[in-house]
């Protein structure tokens, strides 16, 4: 994985939150520190981004706007998967809530990039051990700029560096403190649409043989329209051009009438599944901005049999 990729995929999530957390309100997703894993010229970065694209994608919306922060919050809230990015957060971390307190005692984030769970609530890590598992790479990263930024580690917070093409999931976590005795809950946000199908149900498989029954997954998909270019919502269609350009393509939609049954071959029980209508409703319901729930992205919350 190259170190300039690495290091916009990993600070752009953060961005996004960052700039959720500090601009806008109501707050769909509350990480009032997102914003500080950013340098100011990282910062200033991203919004120039944001405003060419606006003017590549939309001229007259580009034209209208009077000014520069006019620009990156239309682009953030219309275009930008900002909405995508927030609503799934809040929903893996409301999920942990209730898994907590079924006394669930291990969380684990795949694709943990540059989250900051950890760091927002040190209350919850007296009762829980937290489990970041992402690219050596990644993490690499990550663990220099918490360093720069001075941030202590707490003692629950542990580090699986995984490459996914080179070994599984379980191998990685024998590494580690993992204990598979334990009920544990998995955050898996991001990353579906980014492997082949068989990788994403053998990552869901390994989570199944990993735990004890009670166990439970929290990630979001693609549908299967979003890669039928007549049935694809515009936006969507402008972050596939965005991925292919960066050499990150999506590869993989899933059927959501067929995905209970898919995963009851790998002993997971579907306990939750919320369409984009569902999500629109949820979080999104009465807001005056331009946000909206995004076309195409489902949320779902399994549990091991």
């Amino acid at each position: 994985m190259e170190d300039s990729k690495v290091k916009r995929s990993a600070l752009m999530s953060a961005y996004l939150r960052g700039y959720h957390a500090v601009h806008e309100t109501p707050k769909i997703f509350n990480d009032f520190l997102a914003h500080h894993l950013l340098k100011e010229e990282e910062h200033a970065a991203f919004e120039q981004t944001m405003v060419t694209t606006l003017q590549l994608v939309d001229p007259e919306r580009a034209a209208a706007c009077e000014d520069r922060t006019a620009a990156v919050a239309c682009m953030l809230q219309s275009y930008f998967p900002t909405s995508l990015f927030l609503s799934r957060a809040r929903y893996a971390e409301d999920r942990l809530e209730s898994a907590i307190r079924q006394g669930n005692k291990q969380y684990l984030i795949l694709g943990a990039g540059m989250d900051t769970f950890a760091f927002r609530h040190p209350e919850t890590l007296k009762d829980i051990q937290v489990f970041e598992i992402d690219h050596p790479a990644t993490q690499a990263f990550k663990r220099c700029r918490l360093a720069e930024l001075g941030w202590e580690l707490p003692s629950n917070l542990h580090f699986v560096p995984l490459d996914f093409t080179k070994e599984n999931l379980e191998t990685a976590l024998a590494r580690s403190s993992f204990d598979a005795q334990s009920l544990s809950f998995f955050s898996w946000l991001g990353v579906v649409h980014y492997l082949p199908r068989e990788a994403v149900f053998s990552t869901l498989h390994s989570i199944a043989n990993l735990c004890p029954a009670g166990s439970s997954v929290t990630f979001d998909y693609w549908d299967t329209d979003a890669f039928d270019a007549e049935r694809t919502a515009k936006r969507v269609k402008l972050m596939q051009e965005m991925l292919r350009s960066a050499g990150e393509p999506m590869l993989t939609g899933l059927d959501p009438s067929a995905l209970p049954d898919e995963l009851l071959d790998i002993r997971l029980r579907l306990q939750e599944h919320w369409s984009p209508a569902h999500i629109q409703e949820r979080y999104f319901q009465g807001r005056t901005d331009g946000y909206y729930a995004y076309e195409h992205s489902h949320f779902a919350n399994a549990v091991v049999e």
